[in-house]
């Protein structure tokens, strides 16, 4: 496998050919193979620091989400995690069974269910602040610090590149 060699920010990339016709593809070197397997890595790791809060990544996401915007309803939730409303709604449910979020119906509009954190959800979000930071820590570990940058910023810009697609069950919004 090449040598990976840190970027400097503010470089540009120059642009190469991710697989050229007519040679093998090893699935070492295909992007979509090493981005799952980057997001299991850092299940794993956040499991590891986070697991005593029995959370998952992505229900800290959303009680994340919540406590930043303070309400929101399931559909823009959804949204902003980029997932299916039935993944998010149950994992909304999971953390409502807990106690640490609220689910009601909407004033405005009796279709959506408008979420809350609750005391509860605040302060597990307060207890888990700091290994929830280890965790995204360690998978950025063998990262120097330029490059970590460069990362976030290369990451940053795929995501907004595609910012209509949704989960991995293809539904767009």
């Amino acid at each position: 496998m090449d040598e990976i060699r840190p970027v400097e920010a503010g470089t540009a990339l120059s642009p190469q050919r991710v697989q050229e016709p007519g040679r093998p593809w090893p699935l070492p070197e295909r992007p979509g193979f090493l981005m799952r397997r980057l997001h299991q890595i850092h299940v794993s790791l956040f499991s590891e620091r986070c697991g005593a809060f029995r959370i998952t990544p992505l229900q800290y996401s959303l009680l994340s989400l919540l406590a930043e915007r303070g309400e929101a309803d399931q559909t823009t939730l959804a949204n902003s995690v980029a997932l299916d409303r039935t993944t998010t709604t149950g994992a909304l449910k999971r953390l409502e069974a807990r106690g640490f979020i609220e689910r009601a119906v909407s004033p405005t509009d009796r279709r959506a269910q408008c979420c809350r954190p609750t005391q509860a959800g605040r302060d597990l979000l307060e207890r888990m602040e700091e290994a929830a930071r280890q965790a995204h820590d360690a998978t950025l570990e063998p990262l120097a610090g330029p490059e970590r940058e460069v990362l976030i910023r290369l990451m940053k810009k795929i995501t907004a590149a595609y910012q209509q697609r949704q989960g991995g069950d293809g539904v767009m919004t």
